[in-house]
């Protein structure tokens, strides 16, 4: 099998799956308690994206001194809190460690 038609493969299956709980499940079927609860997942799986770019390094250890990502990451934190745009944060963050890596 060409890595194209395994590539194409695994994308229609994924695309599957999650078009099955898209379309599928009838919205009357969740009641107003598991709705709240499911509001709380993306906030929930975000840090678990974002962890491993920020503190893992190429290696796969923890790498917690001298790392330019904690303090860009902390930078974009408070630009989110102050200014609530997600353009600025990722914009300014990712200008931010930018400056660090290269200028300082």
């Amino acid at each position: 099998m060409s890595n194209w038609v395994l590539i194409i493969y695994c994308g229609f299956i994924t695309y599957l799956t999650r078009f099955t709980m898209i379309a599928l499940i009838k919205k009357e079927m969740f009641n107003d308690r598991i709705r709240q609860i499911l509001s709380f997942v993306p906030s929930a799986i975000f840090p678990a994206i974002i962890f491993p770019a920020i503190f893992i390094n190429d290696v796969g250890f923890i790498q917690v001194e001298d790392n330019p990502k904690i303090i860009a990451a902390l930078i974009a934190v408070i630009i989110g809190i102050f200014f609530r745009s997600i353009v600025a944060t990722i914009f300014l963050g990712l200008a931010s460690y930018w400056f660090i890596i290269f200028i300082i």
